[in-house]
């Protein structure tokens, strides 16, 4: 069974900090790779973790760096840039790797495994994350619920031993407290996901709600079903079953479950910085046109979401 003696974590913003972080405090060698800022406040006073689940925050001690030939080492690198950079950040990470390195995709969206795959020789586990959390200042993370992998493996997985190693990934999440549970069907799980962040980041992004209050709205909920059902009428169209009774549960659990928390899409937005909505809502649309399936409402979603961020005059 595989073992991990070296996490690193590639685009270490709020989700890979709080993953890194969880695995820190559980003793294990974790690298976070990120911006400057949040680098240097991490190494200069360590990672402050706000748990929603203590009354207190705690300051755990990692490593921090720029630049990814932080990566030679590790065994097992979190991928969790946003989906807009998968590519690029994947084919800049290829001189950097260790042969033997497993990457997960903790990301957005059900492409970047495949983009990814596309650029290096490594395995890539898909993972789908169910987490609230942001980033209120460099080195802090806050964690508003949740946090949650379900993990599976890809068509073509390049792993000798797939159930092995996705059980080694699993003891290693449970030992930093961290549930993660192996499917079989990791496609359907990431379109699901997909479904969700359709039905919530835009709107939250727009408005700058947090999930609780959005769903309060009788006429947002309805808005919320409609988006729901166009991105089942395109996954079927994809070939990927979902139950819309499901769906539409899990929609409103995350409204309770997650009721504090703002979009990734809204962070982004609220900092005026270009947002993953390509990859979400105007993922469907692109794909519905492809097949042929109507995506009035997701189109709407996508193209208000892209009016705001028209508007930004520093995309950096």
């Amino acid at each position: 069974m595989p073992t991990f003696k070296h996490i690193a974590v590639v685009g270490a913003g709020a989700v890979g900090s709080f993953y890194g972080a969880m695995l820190a405090r559980a003793g294990h060698k974790v690298t976070l790779i990120g911006r400057p800022a949040h680098v240097e406040a991490t190494q200069r006073d360590g990672l402050t973790l706000d748990l929603a689940t203590s009354s207190s925050s705690e300051i755990v001690h990692l490593d921090a760096s720029t630049e990814l030939s932080s990566l030679q080492s590790a065994d097992l690198v979190l991928f969790c840039v946003k989906s807009t950079d998968s590519a690029s950040v994947a084919r800049q990470m290829v001189p950097h790797l260790a042969p033997h390195a497993l990457i997960m995709s903790l990301q957005n969206g059900v492409e970047n495994s495949a983009l990814i795959a596309q650029q290096v020789p490594h395995a890539v586990i898909p993972c789908v994350v169910y987490v609230a959390t942001e980033i209120p200042a460099p080195a802090c993370v806050k964690h508003h619920g949740r946090g949650d992998l379900v993990m599976g493996t890809m068509q073509d997985s390049r792993l000798q031993d797939p159930q092995k190693t996705l059980q080694a990934i699993v003891e290693l999440f449970a030992s930093a407290q961290v549930p993660v549970q192996i499917s079989q069907n990791v496609m359907a799980e990431l379109w699901s996901k997909l479904l969700i962040n359709c039905a919530f980041n835009a709107i939250s992004g727009l408005a700058q709600i947090q999930y609780e209050k959005l769903a309060a709205l009788e006429a947002v909920r309805i808005t919320q079903t409609a988006a729901v059902r166009e991105v089942i009428a395109v996954a079927l169209a994809d070939g990927i079953h979902l139950s819309e009774t499901v769906a539409l549960e899990a929609v409103a659990k995350i409204a309770v479950t997650m009721g504090s928390q703002k979009s990734s899409t809204a962070q982004d937005m609220a900092r005026s910085k270009p947002s993953e909505i390509d990859h979400l809502n105007g993922f469907i649309v692109r794909r519905g046109q492809a097949l042929g399936v109507a995506t009035p409402v997701n189109q709407a979603l996508f193209s208000l979401v892209k009016l705001v961020e028209s508007t930004y005059t520093d995309h950096v």
